[in-house]
């Protein structure tokens, strides 16, 4: 008889942790069934830079998110972001041993294997292997195994981050007498709630930008091309503004919350808003030009680095779904029409419809919605006890003989 299991998706962000908890019944069904919320701190930029402060406001989370839950935790999945994360391309190609010349199951590990094996610079640690299709005699194939042909290709998207960054966010859920069962980019977990299969075939490029960090994925076919996290967001905007305009950077994002655009609407430089309240010199008028021209250019550039990181892998005929956003940042207004000008495609508001009702359609919950996902899709998996539990302890095996 199969258990039921209570899994956390717990997403440590720059502005608040986000604690979800699922239940998974049979090893195929997941309810939602509790949310725990706290503010952060001790957090910059998706890195914990104050591991007392961190702890105290992941473990609040923890606490509500059981509380409302009535239940205990059995495992977390724990998204990882912060400009530490890093991403390389590996390919290996093989040929088919079998003397009929079909391509076998020990093809394809070995060829599997091999684009795996490069080693990483010390003090890093692997995240994902990202598969991308294997060739076979110079055509794409998704499963080649059964197929007739000489010589197997593949090639993988890397992505790994730094090994002390990454203990000392599992040591916070350890702290807490909890086991992390994965650690999962927060890009792809945001994709995985944003976007459907049929979107990820056809090709889409997700990109949630929230306070402090922005982490995008590209797919085609079916693949995760590439993917990646850059040390800027929300937060960004508003530190530019709090420069340009000359004022705390409390009062900016406020004027950013209210006023903020990320296209030029308003190109007659008399109108202003005003911004009360600052006792320093008393009310005054801000230019609405102004505040729409900064917001317009930062959120430019956050496209303009995203695009300049995909490199030679963007291909906007190959890109039908467009680029769907996710992120707290993602409700600037004009936001989806400045990343159509970067990037010349479709661009639109994602949300959680696929995976959750009610508040949870947010895009906020986005990336925990999304480390629930990758908790079912593990634990459905006949292979899960073994094969999961092995990755996770093979990656991260010198980070808890270090602990």
């Amino acid at each position: 008889m199969y258990k039921t299991k209570v899994i956390a998706g717990v997403d440590v962000g720059t502005s608040k942790v986000t604690v979800l908890l699922g239940e998974i019944h049979e090893g195929s069904k997941l309810n939602v069934i509790g949310l725990g919320q706290s503010s952060s701190q001790g957090i910059v930029k998706g890195e914990i830079v104050d591991y007392h402060l961190a702890s105290d406001c992941v473990h609040a989370a923890l606490l509500a998110a059981e509380s409302q839950a009535g239940v205990s935790i059995d495992g977390v999945y724990l998204a990882q972001s912060g400009g530490h994360i890093e991403g390389f391309p590996s390919e290996a190609s093989v040929n088919i041993r079998d003397t009929e010349g079909s391509v076998q199951q020990d093809d394809a590990d070995h060829v599997c294997s091999l684009a795996q094996g490069r080693e990483l610079p010390e003090n890093r640690t692997t995240i994902h292997h990202l598969r991308r299709p294997f060739v076979l005699d110079g055509r794409q194939v998704d499963t080649p195994v059964g197929l007739e042909g000489d010589r197997l290709e593949v090639s993988y998207w890397t992505m790994h981050g730094d090994s002390r960054k990454i203990s000392d966010s599992i040591h916070i859920i350890n702290a807490f007498n909890l086991h992390v069962d994965d650690i999962v980019l927060a890009g792809l977990a945001s994709s995985a709630a944003v976007a459907t299969p049929d979107q990820k075939k056809s090709g889409a490029l997700v990109i949630d930008i929230g306070r402090g960090t922005t982490d995008y994925a590209l797919f085609m076919g079916g693949f995760c091309m590439r993917a990646g996290c850059l040390p800027i967001g929300g937060d960004h905007i508003s530190n530019d503004l709090s420069i340009g305009l000359r004022m705390r950077l409390k009062q900016a994002e406020s004027l950013k919350l209210r006023y903020g655009s990320a296209i030029l609407e308003h190109k007659d430089k008399t109108e202003r808003v005003w911004l009360n309240n600052d006792f320093e010199i008393g009310d005054r008028p801000i230019p609405l030009w102004s505040i729409e021209k900064i917001i317009e250019l930062r959120v430019s550039e956050i496209f303009e680095v995203v695009l300049k990181k995909l490199g030679g892998q963007f291909n906007p005929d190959k890109l039908a779904s467009g680029v769907i956003l996710a992120g707290g940042t993602s409700k600037l207004a004009n936001i989806d029409q400045c990343a159509e000008n970067v990037f010349g495609i479709q661009a639109h508001a994602g949300d959680n419809s696929a995976m959750a009702t009610g508040e949870l359609k947010d895009t906020q919950f986005s990336t925990a919605l999304g480390l629930l996902h990758y908790g079912l899709q593990y634990q459905s998996e006949n292979s899960y006890s073994k094969h999961r539990q092995s990755s996770i302890f093979g990656r991260l095996k010198s980070l808890f003989q270090k602990a």
